[in-house]
């Protein structure tokens, strides 16, 4: 009810707006959106009070985490993936950020520990292989898309968009974009 009469009056002078009326019109702060005014006169009386409220608006904004990025949050840490700063691990086919991944490192060379993943502790190059292979039979989207991109890097792109439509089918949103950019370039006949 509030953002209605926002809406429709003026913040200083409280002046409304007539639907049917043309000569009054009210328009938005310039930040953040959350008044109207009938005049620059009118902003400027209201600049003080509405100062405040737009700070606090903005620092909300500001600090306020995103709810997700589609490619999840880390398993680790429970903060979104950004795009493009996540690990898959082969072991499990977890994406995890690189910041949990770099203080997992840390870790390990100040401790003088065996390199292991993170997420599941599973050694790491231990029979990666076999594992991902496991990962690709169990239907994880994700080790599928990882393998899909295994084959175009080594140039057998029909397998590769074997594994990302399989992987796309089961609902990766990389495997989506990364055939995509195959019909886009003319790598698959359409």
């Amino acid at each position: 009810a509030n953002v209605e009469v926002a809406e429709m009056c003026c913040a200083s002078c409280g002046i409304t707006r007539d639907v049917n009326d043309d000569n009054i019109r009210l328009k938005k702060c310039t930040d953040f959106d959350l008044v109207r005014y009938c005049s620059d006169e009118c902003q400027q009386e209201h600049l003080l009070q509405h100062e405040e409220a737009c700070m606090e608006r903005h620092d909300e904004i500001l600090f306020t985490q995103p709810e997700s990025t589609h490619e999840g949050d880390c398993p680790i840490c429970c903060l979104p993936l950004p795009l493009e700063k996540s690990t898959l691990m082969a072991c499990c086919s977890k994406k995890i950020c690189k910041g949990c991944s770099f203080a997992s490192a840390i870790r390990e060379i100040e401790q003088n520990l065996e390199r292991i993943c993170p997420f599941c502790r599973h050694p790491a190059g231990v029979e990666s292989d076999k594992i991902k292979m496991k990962r690709v039979k169990a239907n994880d989207p994700i080790a599928i898309c990882a393998f899909g991109m295994r084959r175009y890097n080594e140039g057998d792109f029909e397998s590769a968009i074997d594994y990302w439509e399989k992987s796309a089918k089961l609902g990766d949103a990389e495997a989506h974009y990364l055939l995509s950019n195959m019909y886009w370039d003319g790598s698959v006949a359409a």
